[in-house]
């Protein structure tokens, strides 16, 4: 049992910074990747941004050159950085695990609020 816990959500203003937080425990064999999605009433859960072990990472357009990702390997935690934050960047984020056996673990999701 793999168990993601995140923390770092809120309300800010546009144009300002989060640092969203996801730590991993339990029954971790091996990670392949983690990665942050988020969604919105009505719409799908959409990938934000994604790192390997091998640190190569991934970024919806949406964020690029505004979010960074970074994990910390020895501590099974993932980060988002969030700067420049826009209104639509509103929704719930979720943390998501993948091992090496394919096997998915997701967070409870934290709230980032932006207002205008």
């Amino acid at each position: 049992q793999v168990q993601l816990v995140e923390s770092g959500g809120g309300l800010v203003q546009a144009g300002g910074s989060l640092r969203l937080s996801c730590a991993a425990s339990g029954s971790i064999f091996a990670i392949r990747a983690m990665a942050w999605y988020r969604q919105v009433p009505g719409k799908q859960r959409e990938l934000v941004a994604d790192i390997t072990s091998g640190v190569i990472t991934n970024y919806a357009d949406a964020v690029k050159g505004r979010f960074t990702i970074s994990r910390d390997n020895a501590k099974n935690t993932v980060y988002l950085q969030m700067n420049s934050l826009k209104p639509e960047d509103t929704a719930v984020y979720y943390c998501n695990l993948v091992t090496i056996l394919n096997r998915n673990y997701w967070g409870q999701g934290t709230q980032v609020t932006v207002s205008s």
